[in-house]
C-alpha cells in the first residue's frame, strides 16, 4: 500500500519496447538499476512499468541495442497536476481535503476495546469518560500509561491492561481473570495490594509497626453463620478452630497481638491488618418464581420498514420515517464508520435502522415449559456459584408447578469463604506507678 502511494505521488509511466535485442534491453535496464515492474509480452513486444527517472534514462540504453521505446500511458500526481493545472476550485479542494485529513489526524475518534467479556464496551466507555477519555479528544492529551492505571484500579478481576494509539484509533486490550468474582467494596479495600499485583509479602505484613504510616489494624469477622471446616491465618491471632459454630459477627481473627512478659502477663498489645483464609459450611435459602402467563410479539411483515442515516460526530442526520405513533416496534441498528485504511478513523459514521412493528397477545405456559425454564434458571445460578470459587455440597431446592403457581424453594448447602474486615478495638494497658 505504502510503495503504491509513493508511486502515484512520485508519477510512472508505462512504455512499450520491441525491436531485435529487447532481452539485451531489459538485461540493461537491471543493470544501470532501472526498476520495471508489470513486465508483460504482447507478440514481438513488451509492455512494462517504469518511474519518471527511469524513463529519463532509456534514450542511450534504446539507441545501443536498437530497441524502440514507445510511451504509451502516464500516471500519478504529478501528471494529474498538470491536465488538471488551469482548475484552481478543484485544486483549492485538494488542498483543503489535506488540510482537514491532517486536522483529523491528530484526535482520537475511536476507542476500540479487545479481550473483555465480563465488562461490556458501554460499561467501560462510561468509566473512561469520567476520566476526560472520550472519542474526538486530541492526541497529545492521551496518556496510556495513566489509562492502565485507572482501569486496574477500578476493575479489580482485570489483571492486564495495554492502552495504545493506532491511527484515530485509541486500542485497549484486557485480560480479565476468569477465576475470581467481583468483591464488595470491604473487600476491595482491604485486598487493594493483592488486587493488584497478585501477592502480598507476609514479611512486610509481619513487620508493620505501629507508628503513623502503619496500615489500619482490622479484624476478620464471620460475614454469616456456619461451622468452620478450613483455616489458614497468615497474619493476627486466630480465635476460633476448625469445627468451631461461629455467628454472623464473631471475631474469627483479631489484629490485636498480645505482648507478655516472663510472669505471662499482658504488657502491651501489637496491631496489624489481620490476613486468612476461612472457610466454614453455610446455608443458603433458594426462591425463585415465574408468573404463568407472558405476552407474546406478532409482527406485522407488511409494516417492516428501513431507515438510513449519516452520523457527523454528534449530529445525525437520518433518512427516513423513525417515529411511529400509537405502536410498539422494534429497532435494529447496525452502523459503520468510516476510515482511511487499517486505522485512520474518521468522525463520519453511516448505518441503517430497522423498524419492525409488533402487537402483544397474552399466553400462557405450559407445564412443561414452566418446569424447564426454572431449572436453567437455577442451573444458572449453581454455576455462578461455581465460578465464585463456592462448592455446593448439598441440594435441597424442590420446583413445584401447578395451575396456580411455579416456583423453586430449598436449602443450598455450601462451603465458601465467610471472612469480611472489620477495625480492631483499640485497648490500652493501665500501670500502676511506683512512687
Amino acid at each position: 500500500m505504502i510503495q503504491k502511494i509513493l508511486r502515484y505521488t512520485r508519477g510512472y509511466v508505462k512504455v512499450q519496447v520491441q525491436g531485435y535485442s529487447t532481452e539485451r534491453f531489459l538485461n540493461l535496464c537491471s543493470h544501470h538499476q532501472i526498476y520495471i515492474w508489470g513486465l508483460e509480452p504482447k507478440g514481438d513486444t513488451y509492455e512494462l512499468y517504469m518511474t519518471l527517472q527511469g524513463f529519463q534514462k532509456l534514450r542511450p540504453l534504446a539507441r545501443k541495442t536498437h530497441t524502440k521505446v514507445t510511451l504509451v500511458q502516464r500516471y500519478g500526481l504529478p501528471f494529474f497536476i498538470y491536465r488538471n493545472r488551469q482548475r484552481q476550485a478543484f485544486l483549492a479542494g485538494i488542498i483543503l481535503c489535506i488540510c482537514l485529513l491532517f486536522c483529523y489526524s491528530s484526535f482520537i475518534w475511536d476507542i476500540h476495546f479487545e479481550g473483555n467479556e465480563k465488562w461490556t464496551n458501554e460499561t467501560l466507555l462510561e468509566f473512561l469518560e469520567t476520566k476526560n477519555v472520550t472519542p474526538a479528544m486530541p492526541k497529545r492529551k492521551v496518556d496510556c500509561s495513566q489509562i492502565v492505571k485507572d482501569i486496574r484500579a477500578q476493575y479489580n478481576d482485570i489483571v492486564w491492561v495495554s492502552a495504545s494509539i493506532d491511527g484515530s484509533r485509541l486500542r485497549i486490550q484486557i485480560k480479565e481473570n476468569e477465576d475470581t468474582f467481583q468483591e464488595n467494596e470491604e473487600d476491595i479495600k482491604q485486598n487493594t495490594a493483592s488486587a493488584v499485583s497478585g501477592q502480598v509479602s507476609q514479611e512486610e505484613n509481619a513487620g508493620k509497626k505501629e507508628d503513623g504510616n502503619s496500615l489500619q489494624p482490622t479484624d476478620l469477622v464471620a460475614s454469616e453463620d456456619g461451622i468452620i471446616t478450613s483455616m489458614i491465618t497468615r497474619s493476627g491471632t486466630p480465635l476460633v478452630h476448625v469445627g468451631d459454630t461461629v455467628k454472623k459477627g464473631d471475631i474469627l481473627v483479631s489484629g490485636r497481638v498480645e505482648v507478655l512478659n516472663d510472669a505471662k502477663e499482658i504488657i502491651d498489645y501489637q496491631y496489624r491488618e489481620s490476613d486468612a483464609d476461612i472457610y466454614a459450611d453455610t446455608e443458603m435459602i433458594y426462591q425463585d418464581s415465574m408468573p404463568l402467563t407472558y405476552q407474546e410479539k406478532h409482527y406485522n411483515s407488511k409494516k417492516q420498514r428501513k431507515a438510513w442515516y449519516i452520523k457527523l460526530g454528534s449530529r445525525m442526520i437520518s433518512v427516513g420515517f423513525t417515529k411511529t405513533k400509537d405502536q410498539t416496534c422494534e429497532l435494529y441498528t447496525s452502523e459503520h464508520q468510516l476510515k482511511l485504511g487499517e486505522s485512520f478513523y474518521l468522525p463520519v459514521s453511516y448505518g441503517e435502522i430497522h423498524i419492525k412493528p409488533y402487537t402483544t397477545k397474552p399466553e400462557k405456559y405450559t407445564k412443561e415449559e414452566l418446569q424447564v425454564c426454572l431449572t436453567e434458571k437455577f442451573n444458572s445460578f449453581l454455576e455462578d456459584l461455581t465460578e465464585k470459587g463456592i462448592q455446593i455440597y448439598k441440594n435441597d431446592v424442590k420446583i413445584h408447578v401447578s395451575e396456580n403457581s411455579a416456583a423453586a424453594k430449598g436449602i443450598l448447602y455450601l462451603n465458601k469463604p465467610i471472612t469480611e474486615a472489620a477495625d480492631t478495638e483499640i485497648l490500652e494497658i493501665e500501670r500502676d506507678e511506683l512512687k
